[in-house]
């Protein structure tokens, strides 16, 4: 299974999300082509009412933990209850300029 399948079953299947977003940002590395080792998750649903923002994060980490453990370097999260998600516009966060270093070509 490919990282983003993997990532967005888990999320499916555990947190229910009315939104979820994934993006592959690997291309914008130094990353060998076709890798996936870098992605921005954005994922709006009810399991998060009430938890403080590390208490989400935590929760996706250890859905994601195989992923994390291997392939995955970076993962940027945005999580939401459905409430925040709609004072927010419903609009996902842009992802700064990679400064790790110049691409490989």
């Amino acid at each position: 299974m490919q990282v983003y399948e993997f990532i967005e079953s888990q999320l499916s299947e555990h947190l229910k999300p009315t939104f979820l977003e994934i993006v592959d940002e690997s291309h914008q590395h130094n990353v060998a082509p076709g890798a996936q080792s870098h992605f921005k998750v954005t994922v709006v649903t009810d399991a998060f009412i009430g938890q403080r923002l590390i208490g989400r994060h935590r929760q996706v980490n250890g859905l994601l933990a195989d992923a994390l453990a291997g392939p995955v370097h970076a993962l940027a999260l945005h999580t939401y209850t459905p409430e925040e998600w709609a004072a927010r516009g419903e609009q996902s966060m842009a992802s700064p300029a990679c400064r790790g270093g110049s691409k490989l070509g």
